[in-house]
C-alpha cells in the first residue's frame, strides 16, 4: 500500500520534509483555505501540487473535497453546487490527482466528547463518552425530544451527571463536539464563532423530515451526477463511513454497516464509485466485523484509513493502539496487500504523546503519536511482504 500522511497545508506545523524524512511517499491534503462549495481552481490546484512534488513527494489523495450540506438535504441550490462539485472533479483529475475522499454525514462529521483522554501509560487518546453525549443533546442543545433516543440507564446517568457538571466542563463539551472536532472538517463551525450551540441548531433544522430514505435518495442523486465526470477524467471517489456507524442527533446516517456499503455501491454501479475503509470508523459499531468487511470490499476500496479502537458493551469508545483493539490492523494489511496493493493508506488519528501535549495541533492529529503509529505499521507491512514472500 502506499503509505500517506494527511497534511494539513503550507501552515502545517508538520513540514512536507519532515514527512520525507520519516518514509511518507503520498501526501493526504485539501486546499483549506477554499469554502465549502466554491469551484477548486486549477491555480490552487497545480500550485499546490507542484508544491508537494518539490519535496519528492506527490498529492495522493484529497481529503476531502467537501459535499455541501444543501446536496446531503436537497436544498434549492444543490444543482449549482453539485455543478461547482464537478468542475472541481474535472480540474483535479486534469491535473493528476485521482483519489478524492469525502462523506455524506448531515452537520456534523466525526463525534468525541473528550479530546485529551488519559491512558495508563500517560498518552492521551480520542473518546466517546456516551453518557456526556447524550447529555449534550438532552440539556445543552436541548433537542426536541432527545430523551426518547436514549434508553433509561443512559438517562438516569445523565441526570445525575446534571447534578455536579461546571459550567467550564459545559463548556468543554462544546468544545470538543462542536468546534474543535469540526472547524478543521467541515468548517460548518470555527473556533471564535459566538454562540456555536445556537449555529449548530440551525444547521440540524435544515434536516428536519430527512429521514434514512431520503438522505440515500440524495446520496444517489448525488453520485448519479457526479461519477460520470469521475469516469471521464480518472478519478476515483471514495466515501468515509460515518463516525461512529449510527445515528446521532436525530440525524440519518447511511454509511455505517455492510448492507449500507453494499447499498451506494450498487446504487450507482461503476467502479469510480467507491469507499474510504476507515478502520476506526467501522470498529467503532459492534454490529461490524471489520475484517470481514475489508475481504467483501477491498477491491471496491479507493483509500484506506488505519486505526483501532476498544468499545464497551455500553457504548464508550477508546481510540486503541494500532496494533490492538477491534480494528484488527494486522489483518486489514494483509487483506489489502493481498487484494488491492496499490491502495493508499494512511495513519489516521494517533496518541498525543511526549512534548507534542502542549502543541495547538488539530485533534488525533499529533505528529508523534502518528509518526509512531506510521512506524508499528510500516514493520506489520513488511512483515507481511516478507511471509507472503517465503511462501
Amino acid at each position: 500500500m502506499e503509505r500517506t500522511w494527511r497534511w494539513f497545508g503550507k501552515k502545517d506545523n508538520i513540514t512536507l520534509d519532515m514527512l520525507k524524512q520519516i518514509g511518507v511517499e503520498g501526501i493526504v491534503t485539501s486546499l483549506h483555505g477554499v469554502a465549502n462549495g466554491e469551484i477548486w481552481t486549477s491555480e490552487d490546484i497545480n500550485d499546490l501540487k507542484n508544491y508537494i512534488e518539490s519535496y519528492g513527494l506527490r498529492w495522493a489523495v484529497v481529503e476531502s473535497l467537501p459535499v455541501s450540506e444543501a446536496i446531503k438535504y436537497g436544498g434549492e441550490n444543490r444543482h449549482k453546487l453539485i455543478e461547482n462539485y464537478k468542475i472541481s472533479l474535472a480540474n483535479l483529475g486534469k491535473a493528476g490527482v485521482k483519489t478524492i475522499c469525502y462523506n455524506f454525514m448531515p452537520v456534523i462529521d466525526w463525534i468525541r466528547t473528550d479530546l485529551n483522554k488519559r491512558n495508563d501509560d500517560g498518552t492521551y487518546s480520542l473518546f466517546f463518552n456516551p453518557i456526556k453525549f447524550a447529555y449534550f443533546d438532552c440539556f445543552i442543545l436541548k433537542r426536541k425530544d432527545a430523551e426518547k433516543d436514549y434508553p433509561a440507564d443512559i438517562m438516569k446517568q445523565v441526570y445525575d451527571l446534571d447534578k455536579t457538571i461546571t459550567e467550564a466542563e459545559k463548556d468543554e463539551l462544546i468544545d470538543s463536539i462542536i468546534v474543535k472536532t469540526q472547524g478543521f472538517v467541515s468548517g460548518n463551525i470555527r473556533e471564535g464563532d459566538k454562540n456555536p450551540v445556537e449555529i449548530f441548531k440551525q444547521l440540524l433544522a435544515l434536516y428536519d423530515g430527512i429521514d434514512k430514505n431520503q438522505l440515500r435518495e440524495n446520496m444517489k442523486y448525488f453520485l448519479e451526477q457526479v461519477i460520470p465526470v469521475a469516469e471521464e477524467y480518472g478519478v476515483n471517489l471514495c466515501v468515509h463511513p460515518d463516525d461512529p456507524p449510527f445515528s446521532v442527533l436525530g440525524l440519518p446516517r447511511i454509511v455505517t454497516s455492510a448492507e449500507d456499503i453494499d447499498w451506494f455501491l450498487k446504487a450507482v454501479d461503476n467502479p469510480h464509485n467507491g469507499l474510504t475503509f476507515c478502520a476506526g470508523s467501522l470498529s467503532s459499531g459492534l454490529h461490524n466485523d471489520v475484517i470481514d468487511l475489508a475481504q467483501r470490499f477491498a477491491k471496491r476500496t479507493h483509500f484506506v484509513h488505519l486505526r483501532s479502537t476498544e468499545v464497551s458493551a455500553d457504548g464508550y469508545v477508546l481510540e486503541a493502539s494500532h496494533l490492538e483493539g477491534r480494528g484488527h490492523v494486522i489483518e486489514l494489511v494483509r487483506i489489502f496487500e493481498r487484494e488491492n496493493p496499490s491502495v493508499p493508506m494512511r495513519i489516521d488519528h494517533g496518541r498525543l504523546m511526549l512534548d507534542d501535549v502542549n502543541k495547538t495541533y488539530n485533534p488525533g492529529y499529533s505528529f508523534l503519536g502518528r509518526m509512531y503509529a506510521f512506524a508499528q505499521v510500516m514493520g506489520v507491512v513488511a512483515a507481511v511482504k516478507e511471509i507472503d514472500n517465503l511462501k
